[in-house]
C-alpha cells in the first residue's frame, strides 16, 4: 500500500512536557475514550462471588476441616492477588484518562480530521520523517538543531489548523443546504471561499515542506556518493601507479588528471545539494504558521 494512502499518525503538542507526551503517545486507546467522553467500566466479573463460595461450601461437606482451612487460605490468596492487579491496572488507565481529559487540546487523533485533511497531514509527516531520517540531518550537514525544534511544531501547527478546518467543513456541509433557492448561491460563496483559501494555503505549506524533503533526499543521494568517492579517493595513488605503469606517458597524465576532475566534480555536487536543502529550509521556515 501507498504510504502517502495510509491515515495520519498521532499528532501531539511538542511543547508538552516529554514524560506527558510519552504517557499519552503510549496509549491511543485511552486517547480516544477521553475524545469521545466515555467513562470506564467499573463493574466486575460476578463469577468469583458465586462459584468460589459454592466450591468451598461443596468442600466443607466432603473434606476435613484441614483440608477446608487450606483450601480457604489458597482462594483467598487468589482473590487478593487477581484483585490487587485489577485494581492497580484500573487506577493506572483512570491516571492516563485524566491525564488524556486534561490535555485533550494538546492532541490530535486521525480521526479528529476528515478524509482529505487526513491525507494532507500524513503528506506532512512523511516530509518531516524522510527530513529527520536523512544521512545528512543526522551527520549535522544541515540545520539539524533548527530541524528538530521547527518541524515538529511546524507539524503541530498544522494539524491544529487542519483539525479546525475539518470541524467547519462539517458545520459548513450541515448548515447549507444541497438544493439552494435561485439567487442564493452568492450568499453563501464568501463562506465557501474562505474554507477553499485556508485549504489551499495549508496546501502550500505541506508542499513547502515536501519541497525541502525532496532537496534533502537529493542531497542525500550525493552525500553518499561523496563518502564512497572519498574512500576511493584514499587508493588515488595506487591507482595512479597502476595507470602509470600500465598506459603510455601522455595517456597516463590524461587518466590520472580524470581522477581528479572527478572528484572535484562530486564534491561539487555534494556542496550544491547542501546549500540547496538549506535554501529550501530557509523558504520554509522564514514564514512559520506559529
Amino acid at each position: 500500500m501507498d504510504p502517502r494512502a495510509l491515515p495520519p499518525r498521532l499528532v501531539i503538542d511538542p511543547s508538552l512536557h516529554p514524560e506527558i507526551s510519552v504517557e499519552l503517545r503510549s496509549s491511543p486507546h485511552i486517547l480516544r475514550m477521553a475524545r469521545s467522553g466515555a467513562r470506564m467500566d467499573t463493574t466486575h466479573h460476578p463469577v468469583l462471588l458465586f462459584v468460589l463460595p459454592a466450591f468451598l461450601l461443596m468442600l466443607l461437606l466432603v473434606a476435613q476441616w484441614e483440608v477446608f482451612f487450606v483450601a480457604c487460605l489458597g482462594a483467598g490468596l487468589i482473590v487478593l492477588m487477581r484483585w490487587l492487579a485489577m485494581d492497580s491496572a484500573y487506577r493506572s488507565t483512570k491516571r492516563r484518562l485524566r491525564l488524556a481529559r486534561e490535555h485533550a487540546n494538546q492532541y490530535i487523533l486521525p480521526e479528529d480530521l476528515d478524509h482529505p485533511c487526513q491525507m494532507l497531514l500524513r503528506r506532512a509527516q512523511n516530509a518531516v520523517e524522510a527530513i529527520m531520517a536523512s544521512a545528512v540531518h543526522k551527520a549535522g550537514l544541515i540545520d539539524s538543531i533548527e530541524n528538530q525544534v521547527s518541524l515538529p511544531e511546524e507539524l503541530w501547527q498544522i494539524a491544529q489548523r487542519l483539525r479546525k478546518l475539518s470541524t467547519m467543513h462539517a458545520e459548513h456541509g450541515k448548515i447549507i443546504p444541497r438544493d439552494l433557492p435561485p439567487g442564493m448561491e452568492d450568499a453563501f460563496k464568501p463562506y465557501t471561499t474562505a474554507l477553499d483559501a485556508a485549504w489551499t494555503s495549508l496546501s502550500q505549506r505541506v508542499r513547502h515542506l515536501e519541497k525541502y524533503a525532496k532537496q534533502v533526499l537529493k542531497a542525500d543521494k550525493v552525500y553518499h556518493a561523496h563518502l564512497r568517492l572519498e574512500k576511493l579517493a584514499a587508493k588515488t595513488p595506487e591507482y595512479q601507479q597502476l595507470i602509470a605503469e600500465t598506459v603510455r606517458d601522455e595517456l597516463a597524465h590524461e587518466r590520472i588528471r580524470e581522477l581528479s576532475d572527478q572528484a572535484a566534480h562530486v564534491r561539487k555536487l555534494f556542496e550544491e545539494s547542501i546549500l540547496q536543502a538549506r535554501q529550501a529550509a530557509g523558504e520554509l521556515l522564514r514564514s512559520p504558521l506559529t
